[in-house]
């Protein structure tokens, strides 16, 4: 039997590596792209165990030429697009990169699919910052866009690009709206990953202080691999439609880092300093979210929640020796 075959856009990040993972058990032939697939950093693939068993292929998103040439050469039924800056506040400093890369990219894969005329399946990856503060409301497909960053800005323009490509090409193109979802692949400039490492630090060594920003804000923190499974999901409706991915529970930043050092026997009060050149210049102070379409149409819901992820966080950290 011929192999489905699955385009992985970001392969070697977090959520393109779980992905990759998920896939490659559902006997899918998974192709990973980079910029430069050579020269490319492949860590999480190894970690996994799965670099030997993913197609790699170099491709820069915004060569509108090799991106036609690839979906031509290789006709992928399903392309995941999940690269692109991920970080929000590294938005701030590089607003033009991730407007380009997270946006005019997929629009430059929308059309480069209605170019080709092969029957793919999209799914775009999406973000729940495009809604803004969700105040005592938690968002849901429904909900209004109020982004707050470069970042969210960026991830509303690719929502719209590709609700319209649905809409006016008949595309089967999806976006997965997915709030915060961490795991051990988190780089180490996101503050869950930071707190992480962090904690550990302090507990292992006995001194140093963690410096953070703006305690108060509050998200829906979720586990990745699990949130790979509903973009897979989304893909195998009959009818595209967008859908909000979180766990349906958000607690306040101090909140995740009184857990975090509490796996460690710590106050965290008694290591962290709190300084203002690590808050954004605006900032989602409470984001909550609504994924009950995704458990009614989907069948998936988070098994996982944020004591369970910091927990999972915590082991995988202790496991590195230098803890960082």
């Amino acid at each position: 039997m011929t192999k489905k075959v699955a385009l992985v856009l970001g392969v070697t990040g977090q959520d393109g590596a779980y992905l990759a993972e998920f896939l490659l058990k559902k006997n899918y032939h998974v192709i990973g792209t980079s910029r430069d697939a050579h020269a490319n950093n492949t860590t999480n693939l190894k970690n996994l165990g799965i670099h030997h068993d993913i197609q790699m292929e170099s491709l820069a998103l915004l060569d509108f030429r090799s991106v036609v040439e690839l979906l031509r050469s290789e006709k992928p039924v399903e392309v995941y697009h999940l690269a692109g800056q991920t970080s929000v506040g590294l938005s701030f400093d590089q607003p033009i990169e991730t407007f380009e890369s997270v946006s005019i990219s997929t629009l430059s894969l929308l059309e480069a699919i209605r170019l080709t005329d092969l029957p793919i399946r999209f799914y775009s990856a999406g973000s729940g910052e495009v809604f803004g503060d969700t105040l005592d409301k938690p968002a849901n497909e429904e909900s209004r866009f109020k982004p707050r960053s470069p970042y969210g800005i960026a991830k509303a323009s690719a929502f719209w690009c590709v609700a319209n490509y649905r809409e006016a090409y008949k595309m089967h193109a999806s976006t997965g709206i997915l709030f915060n979802h961490e795991s051990p692949f988190r780089p180490g400039r996101f503050v869950t990953q930071k707190i992480i490492h962090g904690a550990c630090k302090c507990a292992r060594t006995g001194k140093g202080r963690l410096k953070l920003g703006n305690l108060d804000i509050a998200r829906d923190w979720g586990w990745a691999p699990e949130y790979v499974e509903a973009m897979w999901k989304m893909l195998q409706l009959d009818e595209a439609q967008d859908f909000v991915i979180a766990t349906g529970k958000t607690v306040t930043l101090e909140k995740f880092i009184d857990i975090a050092f509490s796996q460690f026997d710590l106050n965290w009060k008694d290591w962290v300093d709190l300084d203002p050149k690590f808050s954004r210049p605006t900032d989602i102070k409470f984001g909550s979210a609504d994924p009950r379409k995704a458990e009614r149409l989907l069948d998936w819901k988070a098994r996982l929640h944020v004591e369970q992820v910091i927990d999972l966080m915590t082991k995988a950290a202790l496991e590195q020796t230098d803890c960082r």
